[in-house]
């Protein structure tokens, strides 16, 4: 178990996690919030910077759990490592977010 993989995995994780909605987003040519807009995370960035955005989120994903972390997903504290980044990336974004597209509504209210 090397800890240094780990933690390039959890962040690797993390940031793959942070890709997809950008990505996502931009693909289907919607606008989405960006470090880009003005103000930075709250204003809406084009579908291009989105894309162009998620996909070098994919590329240090990459870097990190491929390269850097020597990802072997039958390694359990590796994968975990991922499952982790990938989890509290995608909590914080949909706190984040939902603040914006009503995603922290409780139905019915």
């Amino acid at each position: 178990m090397n800890v240094f993989h780990d933690v390039a995995c959890l962040f690797g994780g993390a940031f793959l996690a942070n890709g997809a909605p950008h990505f996502v987003s931009g693909v289907m040519g919607r606008p989405f919030q960006s470090p880009f807009a003005k103000p930075p995370g709250e204003g809406l960035s084009s579908s291009t910077v989105n894309v162009l955005w998620g996909f070098a989120n994919f590329v240090v994903a990459y870097g990190l759990i491929a390269r850097l972390g020597d990802f072997d997903p039958h390694a359990a504290d590796q994968a975990i490592a991922v499952g982790v980044g990938v989890l509290f990336m995608a909590v914080m974004a949909a706190r984040l977010f939902g603040r914006f597209h009503g995603g922290n509504t409780p139905p019915g209210s």
